[in-house]
């Protein structure tokens, strides 16, 4: 690309964001943003820099997409934030927050007010309204219900090597922190997971899920080996 092709194309950029700006998008800096001319906004948006939306996306009314984000060929709805993340052929509902520094890879399907928060990856998934995973999860390959609360350090574990499988999480479950759901496995309605279990079986309604081996201290144990002294 020589220099004049490059000046074409910045200038067909500036025209296309200006024409958004003209249906009342706001930006923080219109130089910064690339926006495909496929790509719809709705009135009341705001875009930050550095942001840059590509293919067939929506974005609805009254989001704020902050700085540094990308997404690709996604339908975003009303009011939703999206902080510094990257969404590629998926969809987001209304008054959801995603970000920051959350993955949303092809096929996933969030819900509406749902928190998708930092270091939060899902994948070919759907997440039902009112869900969140606040922080550190990987959702692959499963079907989450509505108002389930997800915690930090999360695993759908959907592969054995060979073969990908997916998993099924009823409304109103609580999976507690570092939980590892070694899929396919099914948590059904108003379960509750405890932290640190590895999941290998289905759970039942209602239930308390516990798995994890039974603590155990083995007393002057590193003294013993010399690891450890008394001051």
């Amino acid at each position: 690309m020589d220099y004049s092709q490059y000046e074409e194309r910045e200038k067909k950029r500036l025209e296309t964001a200006k024409k958004h700006l003209a249906a009342g998008v706001e930006f923080v800096d219109i130089h910064t943003v690339y926006i495909d001319e496929e790509v719809k906004i709705g009135a009341g948006t705001m875009i930050g820099p550095c942001v840059t939306l590509e293919g067939n996306t929506v974005i609805g009314q009254n989001c704020r997409i902050y700085q540094n984000s990308r997404i690709k060929d996604c339908t975003i709805g009303d009011g939703t934030e999206i902080q510094s993340s990257v969404l590629l052929e998926s969809s987001v509902g209304d008054k959801t927050k995603v970000g920051p520094f959350a993955y949303l890879r092809p096929g996933s399907t969030i819900g509406r007010e749902c928190k998708v928060g930092d270091f939060v990856e899902i994948k070919n998934s759907s997440f039902g309204d009112g869900s969140k995973a606040s922080h550190l999860t990987y959702i692959g390959d499963a079907d989450v219900g509505k108002d389930v609360n997800i915690g930090c350090g999360v695993v759908f574990v959907n592969y054995d090597g060979t073969n990908k499988y997916r998993s099924t999480v009823g409304d109103g479950v609580f999976i507690g922190c570092n939980t590892n759901l070694v899929s396919p496995v099914e948590v059904r309605n108003g379960a509750y997971i405890a932290a640190g279990s590895t999941v290998t079986a289905d759970v039942p309604e209602d239930a308390l899920c516990v798995a994890r081996t039974k603590q155990r201290n083995i007393e002057g144990w590193a003294a013993r080996r010399g690891l450890y002294r008394k001051k």
